[in-house]
Order: C-alpha cells, then sequence, then structure tokens
C-alpha cells in the first residue's frame, strides 16, 4: 500500500511539474474555448498507435522545420487557407497544433467553419507536447529536442529540462 501510494503521489507531481509556473494561466488568458481541446497524452496515445488521425501544424515554416509532431502537415497561419486541406476528409478527426494553442484555435475555427467534424486543438500545443517529453521530429525526420521557442518572449514557456529552446 505504501508502494502505491509513493507511486500515485510521484506521477502526481510529476504531471503537474511540467510546465513552466504560470503556463496553464496564460494559456487560459489566450483561448476562447472555440474549438475542442485534446491534452498531450491523448494526442500522443494516438499518434504511437497509429491511429488514423490528420494532425496539422499551424506555426510558420521556419518553426515546422525545426520540429514537430510526428506525421503532422505544416499549413502555417498567416497564411491558412482552408482550400489548402480541401482534399483532406471532413468526417475524420483533425488536431491541430501551434506554439501554445492560439494560432491552431484560429485555424480549428476556420477548419469548423469550412465543414470539419471533429477539430481538436492540441492544449498548450507544441510547448506542451515538449514539456511533457514527447517525441519531436525534425525536417529529416530524426528525432529532436529542439522546439522553435518562437521569439525570446515566448520561449519561456518551454521547460528547458525537457527541450532545447530555439529562437531565429
Amino acid at each position: 500500500m505504501k508502494y502505491c501510494s509513493f507511486v500515485l503521489l510521484f506521477v502526481g507531481i510529476n504531471v503537474f511539474a511540467q510546465n513552466p509556473e504560470g503556463f496553464e494561466e496564460m494559456l487560459e488568458g489566450m483561448y476562447k474555448h472555440s474549438v475542442k481541446q485534446a491534452k498531450a497524452v491523448e494526442l500522443a496515445y494516438l499518434v504511437n498507435s497509429g491511429a488514423d488521425i490528420i494532425i496539422l501544424d499551424a506555426r510558420e515554416p521556419k518553426e515546422c522545420e525545426t520540429s514537430g509532431i510526428k506525421g503532422a502537415q505544416c499549413v502555417g497561419y498567416d497564411d491558412f487557407d482552408v482550400k489548402s486541406v480541401k482534399d483532406l476528409p471532413k468526417d475524420k478527426p483533425v488536431y491541430v497544433y501551434c506554439s501554445i494553442g492560439y494560432r491552431s484555435e484560429r485555424v480549428g475555427e476556420q477548419l469548423q467553419a469550412a465543414g470539419f467534424e471533429r477539430v481538436f486543438n492540441l492544449y498548450g500545443g507544441i510547448f506542451d507536447w515538449a514539456n511533457h517529453g514527447n517525441e519531436l521530429y525534425d525536417a529529416n525526420g530524426e528525432i529532436t529536442k529542439k522546439v522553435h521557442g518562437f521569439d525570446n518572449d515566448w520561449s519561456q514557456w518551454l521547460n528547458e529540462n525537457r527541450c532545447d529552446k530555439t529562437v531565429e
């Protein structure tokens, strides 16, 4: 029983210690909650199990080149056009992410307006994904620990113990 309590305590601390202090509060101030959210653990399970899902990266090309989630298609944000994904099935689950989830929520809204039925915004974006130790892939398909921090202000939300920040 003592072992079980220790494991539960460790897991509980580990779950809440992944993101820098204030990260969740910052996110809540950014989100409109107009797109259903998915947690990193949920998406990681789907990615690792080979689920038939679509993953869209709503960051800019330079950010996508640094690293991304396995199988993600970089669609950008500044120049995103729903026409660029018109050939994707609208009934398949679509997971959208960016650095923290703000840009991907906006892209998710556009996808919903275009008739995509199951759109999810990755809570905390790639920052939360990386902060929880999930695998990242560079433009060559190699595993990396690098995450494009967007800029110095935003990169503060990356856990330096889990990933390497890059800002260009």
